[in-house]
């Protein structure tokens, strides 16, 4: 089932435009990722999602409602953090919760989302006093407050630290499993790749990509790239002619050797057999951050040429 369609979606400020023609649908119980770099056009895109700008152009649907239009049907099943989200600084957890409750008719029980987002210790802690991490958890608290069946959460990790943004993470997978479907706006890649289900990438206001991220990861024509540290000499030359070796070039003391297919173990097969051990041994794939740069880089070629 279709939850949210934005089609042909066209916003300017002025005469600068925003977003000029994006297109995409999130289905029911998917975590759905608007992925791209800082100014691309991801927040805007979400905030008339939302309901909280009116389109240029363009058609926006959330459950086959339009969200300017018909806001009362939408913000009934509608959970929203956006990025400059900001609660009162002397206003405590608790209250914010019970305050935000009061706008819906039937609301979640305050305490069962602060046990839920760990936040239970905090409950009587002002807004001004959490950290980062606490902060974003409430903003999550906040947006599922209304029992909302769909979750717009804007560039939800920013400005955390690795611990806090990994446990984000989990929060977030946690509140999908919980039947929520999510749209999830992101500039990083590897948030996009541990949570989504399908991303769109989004560069200068366009939808230039729109998958799954393994399958978006899978359209780079690039192989293996295999480091190592030799413990004996060996001929990138002999390596180069190996079963799938690209090319194998020296780096200092480490020796690189591109490919495909049956490379790895071509290459361990002939150093064991020169009794050469490879140290530090890592095999790199291709990531969704390689994709990600392959496509905008794409995309800027059409747009100057």
């Amino acid at each position: 089932m279709t939850v949210i369609e934005v089609a042909g979606l066209r916003k300017a400020y002025g005469k600068r435009v925003a977003v000029r023609d994006v297109s995409f649908t999130v289905e029911e119980s998917e975590i759905f990722g608007l992925l791209g770099p800082n100014g691309a056009g991801k927040t805007t895109t979400v905030e008339c999602v939302a309901g909280l700008r009116v389109p240029d152009g363009g058609r926006v649907r959330v459950f086959g409602h339009d969200p300017r239009r018909e806001r009362t049907a939408v913000t009934a099943r509608l959970g929203v953090q956006l990025q400059a989200s900001e609660v009162q600084p002397n206003l405590r957890v608790r209250e914010a919760l019970r305050l935000y409750a009061s706008f819906y008719p039937d609301p979640a029980d305050p305490d069962e989302l602060l046990e839920l987002l760990g936040l239970t210790g905090q409950a009587d802690v002002r807004f001004a006093k959490l950290s980062g991490g606490q902060r974003q958890r409430l903003s999550i608290a906040l947006a599922l407050i209304g029992r909302p069946t769909v979750a717009i959460l804007d560039e939800l990790t920013t400005g955390l630290d690795p611990a806090a943004r990994r446990d984000t993470w989990e929060l977030i997978t946690a509140v999908r499993e919980r039947g929520v479907t999510i749209l999830l706006v992101t500039h990083f890649m590897a948030e996009a790749e541990r949570l989504c289900d399908r991303v769109a990438v989004i560069d200068a206001g366009q939808v230039v990509a729109c998958d799954s991220p393994a399958a978006l990861t899978a359209r780079l024509d690039a192989g293996q790239r295999i480091r190592f540290v030799p413990s004996e000499p060996v001929d990138e030359r002999e390596l180069a002619g190996l079963p799938g070796v690209e090319s194998a070039s020296r780096h200092g003391e480490e020796i690189l050797v591109v490919g495909a297919g049956e490379t790895l173990s071509a290459l361990v097969t002939h150093l064991a057999r020169r009794g050469v051990l490879a140290h530090r041994l890592r095999v790199e794939q291709p990531s969704l951050d390689d994709a990600y740069l392959a496509l905008t880089a794409h995309a800027s070629s059409r747009s100057t040429s």
